[in-house]
Formats: structure tokens, C-alpha cells, sequence
């Protein structure tokens, strides 16, 4: 294992016990202190106790980060292409052996169960080992003797300093997302991650420094309204992306477009599982519990609503019953736990307040998770089931974002796809069915980013890439993958012509091509 110092992974030391790890910034290869004299707490959520205090950047602190940023990317983007791919292999190789330190600094402050933590991180280096093969992601194209003696060629460019805003579920993969085609793609990076689990961001620039990447490439500053607008609003950030919710989503696209940047700002979802009569009931629900309650319901991608169609709700319903009380769930770092925590204490209760509000609406709470929590101070709470959800039901409508799953009945095909196509999200949804010929159709009419067919959680493997649509995507270019390389750049055409003094001569007409 790689020894760093000092080394962030002390935070997940120290979070059984009660000391407090401060946490800084890493401006130009060095951990630096915060200024602005603000900090924010980090929590174990599996005991409830504070672990780390984060500082919180000052305006002039995310200045100083670009300016940083800015002053590294001249060299940067002259580095070969070949260099490029020889750093993200030694990144990948360092990541990859740094896998469990990352981990457990995710199952520390995040508080999902470490099998889930190895998986996060594996899927990032998924994002890493693409930017590899940078050199052939920016092959440009060439037209010879496009005109007499003239060849046009393009190529892609990077765009300068770009910024990452991180969202607390995903610690190390979402950054992942954006800073390996990023760096790749010859930029220099700013991130701001999450000030609720910021150790892992920390981790990961002592990694890239490690690995030769140039001091001043990449940066982190941790922060909160006040760092995220200095960003936004910084005349030398020239591109933008950001993982999060529909309203802050929202507010970033259009506070970052209004001030001349490129932005990909992903929001929220709700994303729909419909089971057709035909589905292999048990596959549909060990997928539903699967998708619903991993890593606590905090995944933008999870299940959040079953829709049962025909007389497939009942035994459809009783199957996912029958498997909730099999679901352990405790501390991250327990080997048999399965679920951890959430986030935070307030979070927690806010989903668990769905609990009483779904049944005073009218729906069926046949799992209370309040009742099945691990005892003593930490942020659980139980798996929960919902069972006849309508769409005027607080818990359809609002993105929950925990552990708690909506059944919601459709008397036909036409019904449920009408339910999924009219809902304010459009990230992610799946359909369970043996016929190919309605599956296929489901795919064609379904207005949703991903889709997935007899998998709950479609999310795209690196070589595609990740994004919804409607109110689940601000911007119109999904993250990594081939869209994330050419978010990441910029085109350029160039025609060529070389002096031939034998068809030289004045013409003051509009260039042809014949």
C-alpha cells in the first residue's frame, strides 16, 4: 500500500474515536490551510460522532486555486499525448492499489458498507483506464485536396481550467468522472467535492501528485454556497460540470451559462422499475431490493418506484416482503452489513418523515425502517416499502433519496409507460419482461437517459457515457465517455495551403472549392 503524508486516511482512523481531523485544501501539489476561518463538520454516520472539521473557502481561496490552475495549464496542454496516457496508466495503477485505503475513507465519512465502497471506486477506475487511450480519443480527421492544393484537417483542443462539483454519495467516483477526461484531455482542474465526506478527494490528489502529474494540474478547495459561486462566477473557469440535485443542477447551468462557461450539470431522479405479468417474479425482486436499497437509496441511479403491472403486484409485492428482513444492516465496516447509514442525521429524518406523511395519503407502509434501525447514534434507518403509491403522494414525487421503495400499481403496459414518460425526471428506468418484442418497444418510447432491460441500474460502462433527461440533465452533453471527451475540448478546423508560386494571384472572390 502506498504510504502518503500526511495522509487523509488518519480521518478514518479517528472516527471511532473523538478527536477531530482537521481537513484542507490542496492548492499547487500542498495541503494548504484554510483562511476564511470556516469550517464544517465531517461525521462517522455509523456512530453519530464528528470526525473531521473541513475548512470552508473564502472567495479569495477559490481564487487562488484557479489562478494556480490557470498558471499550469500553459505547460500542461503541451505535454505529448503519449505523456497524457503514460500518467493516467501510473494513475490507474496507483488507484487501483490504493483501493481499499479509498474505500474505507468512503465508508467513514459516506457510511455505505465497504463491499459497496470497492465497487464506487472500481467503477471510477473504469473512467480512468478510458482516459488511457487518450491518444486515440483525440484523433482529429484530414481532407486532402479538399480545393486545389489546400488540405482541411480538424483537431480538439482542451479548454482551459475546468471545475468539478461533487456530490456527497459518490466520494471518489463522480470525481472520477470528471477529472480523468479532464486531465486527459490537457485541462487543469479544480474541484470542489462535498464538504460532507471530503477525505477521499484529499487521498486522490496525494495519488495524482505521486504519479508525476505536475503540481498546479489539479486542485481541490472544499466550501460550500460561497466557494461553489466563486466558481461559477470566475472569468478564468472556462467549463463547468456538476452531479446533484434538480434544483441546485438548475441554478449551476444557468448561473454558469449567464457567465460565458460550458456547463453539464446532472440532476436528480426518480427512477421507475416497471414488471410486466411475464417477468420471472424472483429475479424482479431481488433486483428491486438490490437496486432500491444499496448503499442506502443514496444513488441517483437507484429504484425508487416499482411499478406492478396486471396481477403481477401481489406476488410481486409479497417476493420483495419476504426479502427485507434478510437485509443486515449496520456499521460500513462490518463484513456482514449490507446497508449502512445515511449521510447525515438530518437527512435521515427527512426520509424517514415520508414514512408517516405516504401514510396519511393513503399508501400502505408494509416496512417502517424506523423500526428495524441498528440502536445507538448513528444516521440508520431500516429498508422501508411503500405499497399503493399514487402519483399525488409526496413519496412519488419527490426524489427521497433513501432507503424507501414505492410500489405503484398500472392496470396495463400503456399505463405504466405513460407514468414513467410523464414524471419530471428522466435519468434512469428498467423494464422486467421475458418478451423481446415489448422490450424493444420500451426502449423506443421510454423518454429516460438510460434504460435498462431486466437490469435495475443501468448505468453505462466507460466506453458509452452517463446522463438523463428532462429535469434529470441541464446542458446537452452527458458525462464521460465520448461526450465527456468532447465536453472537454473544443474544435478547431484548419486549412492548409503551402506556397506554390505557380497559382499564385489575387482573388477577391468568396473562397470555392471547385
Amino acid at each position: 500500500m502506498t504510504e502518503l503524508a500526511p495522509s487523509p486516511a488518519e480521518s478514518a482512523a479517528e472516527a471511532n474515536g473523538s478527536a477531530v481531523t482537521p481537513i484542507h485544501h490542496w492548492i499547487g501539489g500542498a495541503v494548504v490551510a484554510g483562511g476564511s476561518g470556516r469550517t464544517g463538520p465531517v461525521f462517522n454516520p455509523a456512530t453519530g460522532r464528528q470526525s473531521g472539521a473541513v475548512d470552508l473557502a473564502s472567495v479569495e481561496e477559490v481564487d487562488r486555486a484557479v489562478q494556480v490552475a490557470k498558471r499550469a495549464f500553459a505547460s500542461w496542454r503541451a505535454v505529448s499525448l503519449g505523456r497524457r496516457a503514460e500518467l493516467m496508466f501510473r494513475i490507474r495503477e496507483l488507484v487501483h492499489e490504493n483501493k481499499e485505503e479509498i474505500a474505507k475513507l468512503l465508508v467513514a465519512e459516506h457510511g455505505k458498507v465497504l463491499s459497496d465502497a470497492m465497487g464506487e471506486v472500481t467503477r471510477g477506475l473504469e473512467v480512468i483506464e478510458f482516459a488511457c487511450g487518450i491518444p486515440t480519443l483525440l484523433k482529429g480527421e484530414f481532407s486532402e485536396q479538399a480545393s486545389s492544393g489546400i488540405d482541411v484537417y480538424s483537431i480538439r483542443q482542451p479548454v482551459g481550467v475546468v471545475a468539478g462539483i461533487t456530490p456527497f454519495n459518490f466520494p471518489a467516483m463522480v470525481p472520477m468522472w470528471m477529472w480523468a477526461p479532464a486531465l486527459a484531455c490537457g485541462n487543469t482542474f479544480v474541484l470542489k467535492p462535498s464538504e460532507k465526506d471530503p477525505s477521499a478527494s484529499m487521498f486522490t490528489a496525494q495519488l495524482l501528485q505521486e504519479a508525476g502529474l505536475p503540481d498546479g494540474v489539479f486542485n481541490v478547495v472544499h466550501g460550500d454556497k460561497v466557494a461553489v459561486d466563486a466558481l461559477l462566477e470566475h472569468p478564468d473557469v472556462t467549463a463547468l460540470s456538476f452531479v446533484g440535485s434538480t434544483p441546485i443542477a438548475r441554478y449551476i447551468y444557468e448561473t454558469g451559462t449567464k457567465h460565458g462557461k460550458r456547463v453539464q450539470a446532472l440532476g436528480g431522479a426518480k427512477n421507475h422499475m416497471i414488471v410486466l405479468p411475464d417477468a420471472d417474479i424472483d429475479m424482479a425482486a431481488d433486483a428491486a431490493v438490490s437496486a432500491a436499497y444499496g448503499s442506502a437509496g443514496e444513488r441517483c441511479m437507484a429504484v425508487s418506484v416499482v411499478v406492478a403491472v396486471g396481477d403481477v403486484a401481489d406476488p410481486l409485492v409479497a417476493a420483495i416482503q419476504e426479502r427485507l428482513p434478510k437485509v443486515k444492516v449496520g456499521d460500513g465496516m462490518e463484513p456482514d452489513s449490507e446497508m449502512g447509514p445515511l449521510v447525515t442525521r438530518e437527512h435521515r429524518d427527512k426520509v424517514a418523515g415520508y414514512l408517516d406523511t405516504s401514510e396519511q395519503q393513503g399508501a400502505k407502509v408494509l416496512a417502517d425502517g424506523r423500526r428495524t434501525a441498528p440502536e445507538g447514534d448513528g444516521f440508520f434507518l431500516g429498508v422501508s416499502l411503500l405499497d399503493e403509491v399514487t402519483p399525488e403522494m409526496d413519496a412519488y414525487r419527490d426524489e427521497i433519496f433513501g432507503p424507501v421503495l414505492s410500489v405503484v400499481r398500472c392496470g396495463s403496459y400503456e399505463e405504466a409507460v405513460k407514468l414513467v414518460n410523464d414524471n419530471p425526471y428522466g435519468n434512469g428506468t428498467a423494464i422486467f419482461t421475458r418478451d423481446g418484442g415489448v422490450a424493444r418497444r420500451f426502449q423506443f418510447e421510454v423518454n429516460a437517459g438510460m434504460v435498462g432491460i431486466n437490469v435495475p441500474i443501468p448505468v453505462p460502462v466507460a466506453y458509452y457515457s452517463f446522463g438523463g433527461w428532462k429535469a434529470s440533465l441541464f446542458g446537452d452533453s452527458h458525462i464521460y465517455g465520448p461526450e465527456g471527451i468532447h465536453f472537454y475540448t473544443r474544435g478547431k478546423v484548419v486549412t492548409s495551403r503551402w506556397p506554390d508560386p505557380a497559382t499564385s494571384k489575387v482573388d477577391l472572390g468568396f473562397p470555392q472549392t471547385r
